[in-house]
């Protein structure tokens, strides 16, 4: 999952214990495999050029071939870009804290007092099905939107978990 809980390392009854919840968006395909796909690519487009080496016509298809490899590494590494995103959600004994980074490096930040935080599942008339969102301090905001609909349940089921307060049993 592109997921991960980051156990705190000190004294887990101390109040300087914090649990961190790390989401990014899924890459299937990662850099290298980018670069190896392209020069696939370019590769498998000149063959066929091979017939017309020493000929006008070699002239008059190679700047198509090119802007079309360049099309697709252009269109790949954009998709790349924006999926750059990084949410950091900080827990710890009193605060709840969530920090977004944005792929223009733009953050967006949002705190609050963890006994009123409450994670809420959006299951239609969301952006997505499933829709994820913390509320408490006055304010509504999305987490993991970019998870796919079966880590987006699996994450509110952790946060459900996870914002409980200590000694509280589990809702049947």
């Amino acid at each position: 999952m592109p997921y991960t809980w980051t156990d705190p390392d000190t004294d887990p009854g101390s109040a300087s214990a914090a649990r961190e919840l790390h989401l990014w968006p899924h890459n299937s395909l990662p850099r290298r495999g980018l670069a190896i796909f392209v020069l696939t690519t370019f590769t498998l487009l000149m063959v066929p050029l091979l017939a017309l080496l020493g000929s006008v016509l070699l002239w008059g298809i190679l700047p198509f071939i090119l802007m079309a490899v360049g099309g697709i590494w252009l269109a790949l590494s954009r998709s790349y870009y924006h999926r750059s995103i990084l949410e950091v959600l900080t827990l710890t004994e009193d605060n709840a804290h969530l920090i977004r980074h944005n792929p223009n490096g733009a953050l967006q930040d949002w705190e609050c007092n963890r006994y009123w935080v409450s994670p809420q599942m959006h299951t239609t008339g969301g952006p997505v099905p499933f829709y994820v969102t913390l509320r408490g301090g006055g304010r509504e905001v999305e987490i993991g939107a970019f998870l796919s609909e079966d880590e987006r349940r699996a994450l509110y089921d952790e946060l459900v978990t996870a914002l409980r307060p200590r000694g509280a049993e589990p809702p049947r």
